[in-house]
Parts: structure tokens; C-alpha cells; sequence
């Protein structure tokens, strides 16, 4: 009776786990750049003294969906959207190397150049700092102009340059706070064939329809496992008044 129960309340645990991954997904079907995690069961044997014949149920994220997301003009000068396949390099609030399809960026008081979430973008030489101007122009290989205080519509002074990156998706891995980084810990280099368009955001690719059916699914399959574990209860209250009667 304890193998049913086990299994019963196992399924009940990774189910309510894989119910957290899509609520996370459909809470960021609005965030811009956001890619999707997959999610996935399977049945784990429990390995020990004699015979695994225990089993209970794993939650992983077998992968991430790199989809692209929807591309919507804005007509900011700072925002920027990644044509095709490509990251912009930021610090990680760790001081790590990261990455994002997160394009809507900000200048600070000190002109530092940040996305939304506040990571300090890269360029060639380190964090982008860009000086006061009149306008900023944002080249589709990532290259930052700015037309100085004061000068004609037609002058314009190079910055910096926002590295731009294009790692083997198979290399990447998501933490927690959304960012991607490179399995091994090391930094990509910059590719020169990535192109953004200025004046325009990537939006999730997250697929709201499919995560609410996948959060209806897995409530039903929730209560399943909790009919289970009283069934199972039941069960042994049953077999314990047998054998009383038989004692």
C-alpha cells in the first residue's frame, strides 16, 4: 500500500512543480524578450537496498524555447529588437557575462546604458556610457552614434559599440533571474553578422492559450493525485479492520 501512496503523493508534488513552471511562463507572456521553458515528467526508480521497485515522478525543464518572439515598432531610439538569432551582452547583477533578447534600453542620470531590468549593457570595452546629445542612433550591427549637444542634424559621433553575440543554443543555459548564460561559464565573442533594428521591441513568445490549458490539465491531474492518496488511505483503514476481524 505505501508504493500507491508514494506514488500517489510524488505525482501530486512534480505536478504542482510543473503548474509553478507555467504560471512563470504566463506571468511573463508580457515581458519583452521572454523565452518560454519547457517542461516535462518522468518516472525516476528509487535505487537502494534490494530491488528499486519504489517510483516516483521528476519535473524537469528539458529545454527552453527559443522561438522568436513578435517584433512591434515603438519609435524609441533606445529600443532595439534582434533580427533572427542573437543576444545583447549585459553584466548579471553577479558581475558574470549574460545575455538577453531584451531590448528596451534606458540611459541612467550618469548615462550608463541599461535594459529594463537594469543590467548594464556591454560594448566593446565594458559597460556603455553614453554622453549628453541631442539625438542617439543605434547602427543595425549595434554600433551607438550620438549627434553632440549643439551640432547640425548630420553630425554624429560614434560611441561605442553594444556586443552582440550569437553562442550554439545547445551552449546556453536560463538562472533565475532570466538571463541566459553559456554552460561552461565562459564568455561568447562578439558576431559581427548579428543585426537589430532601432525603434522596435521583441515581444515573449510565450503562448498564453496553450500555458492556461496546460495550468487547467495540470489541476485535474493534481486532484487525481490527491483521490489517490485517499483511495489509498481508505484502502489501509480496510485492510486493517480485516485483519483485526481476523485477529
Amino acid at each position: 500500500m505505501d508504493r500507491m501512496i508514494y506514488l500517489a503523493m510524488s505525482a501530486a508534488k512534480q505536478t504542482m512543480n510543473a503548474q509553478a513552471l507555467a504560471t512563470h511562463n504566463l506571468a511573463n507572456a508580457g515581458t519583452t524578450g521572454f523565452k518560454a521553458d519547457f517542461e516535462a515528467m518522468r518516472a525516476m526508480q528509487v535505487y537502494g537496498p534490494g530491488h528499486p521497485a519504489r517510483v516516483y515522478a521528476k519535473t524537469e525543464r528539458p529545454g527552453i524555447d527559443f522561438a522568436p518572439g513578435t517584433i512591434e515598432q515603438t519609435g524609441n531610439d533606445l529600443d532595439i529588437a534582434i533580427n533572427g538569432d542573437g543576444f545583447i551582452a549585459v553584466i548579471a547583477p553577479d558581475g558574470s557575462e549574460a545575455y538577453t533578447r531584451a531590448g528596451d534600453l534606458h540611459l541612467t542620470v550618469n548615462g550608463q546604458l541599461q535594459t529594463g531590468a537594469g543590467h548594464p549593457v556591454l560594448g566593446n570595452g565594458g559597460p556603455i556610457a553614453v554622453p549628453q546629445a541631442q539625438s542617439i542612433q543605434i547602427g543595425v550591427d549595434g554600433t551607438l552614434s550620438i549627434r553632440p549637444l549643439g551640432q547640425e542634424a548630420n553630425t554624429l559621433a560614434q560611441v561605442d559599440r553594444i556586443k552582440l553575440v550569437r553562442p550554439a543554443l545547445a551552449d546556453l543555459v536560463k538562472g533565475a533571474d532570466g538571463l541566459f548564460r553559456l554552460a561552461d561559464g565562459s564568455s561568447a565573442p562578439a558576431d559581427a553578422a548579428v543585426r537589430v533594428a532601432q525603434g522596435a521591441l521583441e515581444g515573449s513568445n510565450v503562448n498564453s492559450v496553450a500555458e492556461m490549458v496546460s495550468l487547467i490539465t495540470h489541476a485535474r491531474q493534481y486532484e487525481m493525485a490527491v483521490k489517490a492518496m485517499a483511495s489509498a488511505q481508505q484502502t489501509d483503514a480496510a485492510a486493517g479492520r480485516l485483519l483485526n476481524l481476523n485477529g
